[in-house]
Parts: structure tokens; C-alpha cells; sequence
């Protein structure tokens, strides 16, 4: 009898713990499915979307980057993106393959009494490199890192007579990872084009639209 109260308490005693172990597996499993989905999280869709100041634009036309190219895909010869970023993004850290590159702005250096500066230049003829290949009432995606300089681009398309500008407004990198607990804090991670849709390193020199004499 004692025996058999000693293994009716061993086989208890490993229940419970065995049923311990199960549920840490389960918080551990659902902590990192937690933190995973909070790196790869799509951003919401458009309708009923409070944006950032920095990312309105005067059109309110707005689309995340999985809309822009769901749009795209339905009419390829009548949309076009436009990836409004630096040439130096566009190549190194990628872009969207039916992406022309019109860059907003351009990175200046300087170099003097040994410290290196650097800070953006606007490209002033952006509206017209826009103009000369695109007409007012063209459909324009404009894509940049995550949203602000293609409001930017978009607003001063409209105040040029453009009407059917969109910004993509979550961009190619897309947002920040703001979850503490997650290993993807502070990463572009959260949505934008890179993320979850099609995108190249390969240059097409015809899709890059700079000033004449602009590289020397």
C-alpha cells in the first residue's frame, strides 16, 4: 500500500509538472509569435487611416505599398511608380523592378578642416523630370523610405496641376519595429514594399531619370 501511494504521488507529481512545462511552452511559443508579428505587421489599409502629419498630402489619395501594387498589377501600362528617393537607395538598398527613380532630393557632401558633413539637397527640377514623361491626369505611385518625402513629392505635383498623385505610406523600408520586447526593435520591419512584395537590386539605366550632367 505504501508503495503504491508513493507511485500514485510520483505519477501526480508528474502530471503537474508536465502540464508546468506545457504551459511555459505555450507563453514562450506565443511571446515570440508576439514579437515576430510585430516585426512583419502589414500596415492597415487606407480606409479610415490616421496618418502623421508629415505623410498627409493635399490629394488624400493614399495607398500602403501592398495596395500600390495590387493597383499596379490590375493596370501596368497605366500606372507607374515613381521612387522619389536618393539614386543611392535606389541601387544599394533596392526598389521596386517597374520603379523609375525621379529623386525628391539628392545627399551633398562636404569635407573641411577634417570633419565630414552631409545633409540633402532638393532636386529642383523634380516637377519638371515629372512633367516631361508623365501627363496631369496619370495615375503616379510615389514611393520613398517610409512615407514622408512622397507626401512631400505628391504636393508639389498637385500644385503643379497633377490629380491623381498617390503616396505610398509606409514606403520601401516601411515603419519602425516599436515593440520593446521584440529583437526587431527599431528595424524597418513593421510593413513597407521591401518586406512583403517583389523588389531588385538590378539598375535599369532608363528607369533612372537625372538631370543632364548631374553625376559629374
Amino acid at each position: 500500500m505504501i508503495i503504491l501511494n508513493i507511485l500514485q504521488d510520483w505519477n501526480k507529481g508528474n502530471r503537474i509538472l508536465a502540464n508546468m512545462v506545457s504551459v511555459t511552452i505555450i507563453c514562450i511559443t506565443a511571446m515570440a509569435s508576439t514579437a515576430f508579428a510585430e516585426a512583419v505587421k502589414p500596415v492597415a489599409a487606407t480606409e479610415n487611416l490616421q496618418l502623421p502629419e508629415g505623410k498627409q498630402t493635399t490629394l488624400g489619395l493614399y495607398a500602403t505599398a501592398a495596395e500600390a501594387y495590387e493597383k499596379w498589377k490590375a493596370a501596368p501600362d497605366k500606372v507607374i511608380v515613381i521612387d522619389v528617393r536618393t539614386p543611392e537607395e535606389y541601387a544599394f538598398i533596392g526598389h521596386p523592378e517597374m520603379a523609375v527613380n525621379i529623386p525628391l532630393a539628392f545627399v551633398t557632401y562636404h569635407r573641411k578642416d577634417g570633419k565630414t558633413t552631409y545633409g540633402p539637397k532638393m532636386n529642383s527640377n523634380f516637377v519638371a523630370e515629372v512633367t516631361k514623361l508623365f501627363g496631369s491626369t496619370d495615375t503616379l505611385l510615389l514611393l520613398c523610405r517610409s512615407g514622408d518625402r512622397s507626401a512631400m513629392a505628391v504636393n508639389k505635383l498637385a500644385a503643379s496641376g497633377f490629380k491623381n498623385a498617390y503616396t505610398i505610406i509606409d514606403g520601401f523600408e516601411g515603419d519602425k519595429v516599436t515593440d520593446t520586447g521584440s529583437v526587431f526593435l527599431g528595424k524597418r520591419m513593421r510593413n513597407g514594399w521591401k518586406n512583403s512584395l517583389p523588389w531588385t537590386y538590378s539598375i535599369d539605366p532608363e528607369k533612372l531619370i537625372l538631370e543632364e550632367g548631374m553625376s559629374k
